[in-house]
C-alpha cells in the first residue's frame, strides 16, 4: 500500500537558493505518516495520543537527490517498508507532483514511467509511553495496526 501526500512549498520553507531546506522535508514526512495512518482509519490523535503513547522517530536515514523549489507541487509517497514488533520503517519519498499517473485498479496511486524521487528516506519509529517515554511493543499495544503492517509491509 502507498499513499501519496501532496506537498505546497511555502516560502518560508526554502533557503536563499529558492530549494526547500533539508530539514523541511522531516515535516513532510511526519505529515504524511498521519496522512497514512488517517487513510488507514487509525488516527493519530485519537487512537495513540488519546491512549496516552506517542510515536517518536528512532533512526532516519534521508538521500537527497535533486531539490524542489519554491512554486512546484509535489508529494510524498508513503509506504510501509518492514514492520517489527518494536519498530515501524516507513519509506517516504518526494515526487514532483507531475511524476503521479493516476490510480490504479485497486485503487493504489501510480507513478509517472521513469519517475525518480527527489528525496528518498527510511524513516524508523517506536510506540513509547507518553509519562515515562518508555519503549512498548506496537504488536501489543495495538494490535490491529500492527496486523495490518504485516499484511503490507515491503519487507517480511
Amino acid at each position: 500500500m502507498h499513499r501519496h501526500t501532496p506537498i505546497t512549498v511555502r516560502y518560508g520553507e526554502t533557503d536563499m537558493m529558492g530549494v526547500v531546506y533539508h530539514a523541511n522535508y522531516l515535516l513532510y514526512f511526519e505529515d504524511a505518516r498521519v496522512d497514512f495512518l488517517n487513510a488507514l482509519g487509525f488516527s493519530y490523535n485519537e487512537r495513540l495520543e488519546a491512549a496516552g503513547y506517542m510515536s517518536p522517530i528512532y533512526d532516519l536515514e534521508v538521500h537527497y537527490k535533486a531539490p524542489l523549489r519554491y512554486g512546484e507541487a509535489g508529494f510524498v509517497r508513503t509506504s510501509v517498508a518492514k514492520n517489527l514488533p518494536m519498530r515501524t520503517v516507513y519509506r517516504q519519498q518526494v515526487y514532483h507532483g507531475d511524476d503521479a499517473a493516476g490510480t490504479g485498479a485497486a485503487g493504489e496511486p501510480l507513478l509517472r514511467e521513469g519517475a525518480t524521487p527527489l528525496v528518498d528516506a527510511l524513516v524508523t519509529v517506536c510506540v513509547v509511553e507518553r509519562d515515562t517515554f518508555k519503549p512498548t511493543s506496537l504488536r501489543r499495544t495495538f494490535p490491529d495496526l500492527y496486523a495490518h503492517y504485516e499484511k503490507i509491509a515491503e519487507e517480511a
